[in-house]
């Protein structure tokens, strides 16, 4: 009895052809715009997406539209851009799913600042110039990081001289 095993095609990780690397930078391009910018406010030169209109969901709102925005992210392996570039765009979606979690003033920070038309154009551009400096990248991720540390410091410090100035009012 002779078995036979079936051909399975394997996953190609790095498309091969510069048709199907384009085809996927098109699939964020549009992502980003469905996400960001795929409707317009009539009277106004303004346009917002699903991103902030699914923030408005309680809860779980901002946390589906970074899930959907983490296909850029994906897509971005799968090009083999830079890893400080996906960590970029990485925070890019932390910072608007943080800001994004504070109802209202979130989703009007997730109108203006549009993290994932951010990270389709760093896509586009890790892409297209593999060999492009990515000095800005690390300045970048080194002043979002030297940032929270300090606003994380700051919030410490705050936090202590209110127990010490509440302490000295309840102990009076």
């Amino acid at each position: 009895m002779a078995s036979h095993r079936q051909s399975t095609s394997k996953i190609e990780v790095l498309p091969s052809s510069d048709a199907a690397r384009e085809r996927l930078l098109t699939i964020s391009d549009i992502l980003a715009k469905v996400l960001d910018t795929s409707i317009r406010i009539p009277g106004t030169s303004w346009s917002i997406g699903l991103d902030p209109l699914l923030g408005l969901i309680p809860g779980i709102g901002d946390v589906i539209a970074n899930l959907i925005g983490t296909i850029i992210l994906g897509i971005g392996t799968r090009l083999q851009i830079p890893r400080i570039v996906l960590t970029r765009m990485s925070l890019n979606l932390l910072i608007n799913g943080t800001v994004g979690a504070v109802p209202v003033i979130g989703d009007l920070f997730s109108v203006w600042f549009r993290s994932h038309a951010r990270n389709a154009a760093l896509l586009r551009e890790a892409a297209q110039k593999p060999d492009r400096e990515t000095h800005a990248d690390w300045f970048y991720v080194g002043g979002i990081i030297g940032g929270t540390v300090a606003l994380l410091l700051l919030t410490i410090a705050f936090m202590i001289w209110l127990v010490y100035r509440l302490w000295t009012v309840v102990s009076v």
